[in-house]
């Protein structure tokens, strides 16, 4: 196994937190760097894997930082865009063309990622509404009681009844 370099390590530290195998990584580093090595040489460098045991504990804070931010930032990887997936499958579906069968499918799969869009939509008005309201002060609107009256009646008396109160019902 050849040694590597500082940069070439840190690399595929990176890659292997961002969830490529070591495989996919080995290319990467042949590809980027012009370096062939093997597999089992980039699973060295993964912390989570017997053989990364004895992984620098700089490259293991490195991993577990670009893990989590991986983890964190997902919606900035364009498969995770509800907006993006759709415009996708609308490139599928228009490339289609007279294959009717295909373009059912892709009709299939978007209305599976629009099942509960218009309710989500909906809530999120909703919401603006509210807050709305409350920065333009219309919580004055609301009604608000004036008096309240509780009133206690013995229950345990044979005869006891709910008796109004000439207040309560005047005004």
């Amino acid at each position: 196994m050849a040694a590597l370099k500082e940069p070439v390590k840190i690399f595929i530290v990176q890659s292997l937190a961002c969830f490529d195998t070591p495989q996919q990584v080995a290319d990467a580093v042949k590809q980027r760097f012009g370096i062939e090595i093997d597999r089992r040489q980039c699973e060295a460098y993964d912390p989570t894997k017997a053989t990364g045991k004895n992984l620098s504990k700089k490259l293991i804070t490195l991993f577990n930082k670009t893990r989590a931010d991986f983890q964190k930032n997902v919606y900035d990887i364009p498969l995770a865009n509800k907006a993006y997936r759709l415009r996708e499958l609308q490139n599928i579906y228009e490339g289609w063309k007279n294959n009717r069968l295909m373009k059912q499918g892709v009709i299939k799969q978007v209305r599976e990622e629009m099942q509960g869009h218009d309710l989500m939509l909906l809530n999120v008005e909703l919401k603006q509404l509210e807050i709305e309201k409350i920065r333009e002060g219309e919580r004055d609107d609301d009604p608000t009681p004036v008096k309240v009256t509780i009133q206690v009646v013995d229950a345990s008396k044979k005869d006891a009844e709910h008796q109004s109160d000439a207040e309560c019902t005047s005004g």
